[in-house]
């Protein structure tokens, strides 16, 4: 890295992973400057971060009447508007950060693999839902995807420096706040207790995810592309105390494991520093003196039937992993606004994914019609199940 800057684009700016790359760049200025945020209608945030940061360019959605006064607010600072699939390959950018959340970053990330562009990929529905394309693209492209997930980015840490390929990869699982609930109690799970997670502050989408253990799905799926695993050969065991981010097992039985505190800040500014490692004295290290025990245990897929749909998806590839996200985040915003329950969300995503006939090898326009089709069928379906 040397004393080069590097000039960083962040889209998804205003989120959980977003707020905590600017946190990267604020502990590390000599190291990274931000070149362009885009946000989704936080504008206020937006505002908060363009006057501290400073960037040339920006992106986010107009939220009606008051669009021209927002405009006026970013022209004064002295900032061009842009679209957010032309932040995503802004040549000014020498890392694409992409922070957004669910299939809506999928043409932005698709943007910035075509213009060969180094990305800190957080957004792991771009992968779920179109990994063969997104891949097929960076091999033509030169496009480098560097993994921001802290499981992704343990398995990438792992991997680094081994000339042979893994025979396993093991992803971690907090297991999250309902690992010792009953049947009988997880039907009763409000909102406000699916939305404490004991090990990680995340956004609302992301936390419901891992209370279902929908995320370690989305995260298999994820690392068959990143990594070029089957989804047969990456497995899951829940680790409470989340200090194994995630470990690899190669040909010889030999185990390596990255371990650290449950920190995101930790992966993000691995991505943007890679290869090298920075100090930062804003991230926490562990004390091994408050640990006695680091303990394993398998899933329960009956308990968490998401995950084990999510795996199923996985191994029929084709539409059927978009039809999954669609399905979730329709389920999800539904759990969120209370009209289905907690145990409704598997339910619910079962159900699409058993009316979808799945197309293979499919185009992104058949991916984004197969992900409307998805939202539009759990919406109908929710009938079935709403409380």
């Amino acid at each position: 890295m040397g004393n080069a800057v590097r000039r960083l684009a962040l889209l998804g700016s205003t989120g959980s992973i977003g707020r905590q790359t600017l946190d990267v760049v604020r502990a590390l200025p000599r190291s990274f400057k931000i070149v362009a945020l885009a946000a989704g209608k936080n504008t206020n945030l937006l505002a908060e971060q363009v006057s501290e940061f400073r960037p040339e360019f920006i992106s986010y959605i107009a939220s009606g009447s008051d669009d021209k006064e927002v405009k006026k607010r970013f022209s004064e600072a002295g900032c061009q508007v842009l679209s957010l699939e032309e932040i995503a390959c802004l040549p000014d950018a020498d890392i694409v950060v992409m922070a957004t959340s669910g299939t809506a970053g999928l043409g932005a990330t698709l943007s910035a693999v075509k213009a060969g562009k180094t990305i800190a990929l957080a957004n792991k529905e771009s992968l779920v839902t179109a990994g063969e394309i997104l891949t097929a693209e960076a091999g033509k492209s030169g496009a480098r995807i560097l993994p921001v997930d802290s499981e992704h980015s343990a398995i990438w840490q792992c991997l680094n420096g081994e000339e042979q390929p893994a025979r396993r990869i093991i992803l971690t699982a907090s297991g999250g706040p309902f690992r010792g609930y009953s049947k009988e109690q997880m039907a009763g799970i409000t909102v406000e207790q699916a939305l404490k997670h004991p090990s990680w502050q995340m956004g609302k989408k992301v936390t419901i995810d891992s209370a279902t253990l929908m995320n370690k799905g989305l995260e298999i799926i994820e690392a068959h592309w990143l990594f070029d695993m089957p989804v047969d050969d990456i497995t899951v065991l829940v680790h409470p105390q989340s200090i194994v981010h995630s470990m690899v097992e190669f040909v010889d039985g030999s185990v390596k494991a990255q371990l650290s505190c449950p920190d995101m800040r930790l992966p993000i500014q691995y991505a943007l520093s890679y290869p090298d490692r920075l100090a930062n004295p804003e991230l926490p290290a562990i004390d091994w003196s408050n640990f006695t025990d680091l303990t394993f245990e398998q899933p329960d897929t009956d308990r968490f039937p998401c995950l084990r749909l999510a795996i199923e998806a996985g191994r029929e590839g084709g539409t059927c992993p978009a039809v999954l996200c669609a399905a979730d985040e329709a389920a999800v915003d539904l759990f969120l606004s209370r009209r289905i329950r907690f145990t409704d969300i598997a339910r619910l995503i079962g159900r699409v994914l058993e009316q979808h006939r799945k197309v293979s090898h499919p185009s992104l326009e058949e991916i984004m019609a197969a992900d409307a089709r998805a939202r539009e069928a759990a919406l109908k379906l929710v009938s079935g199940v709403e409380k």
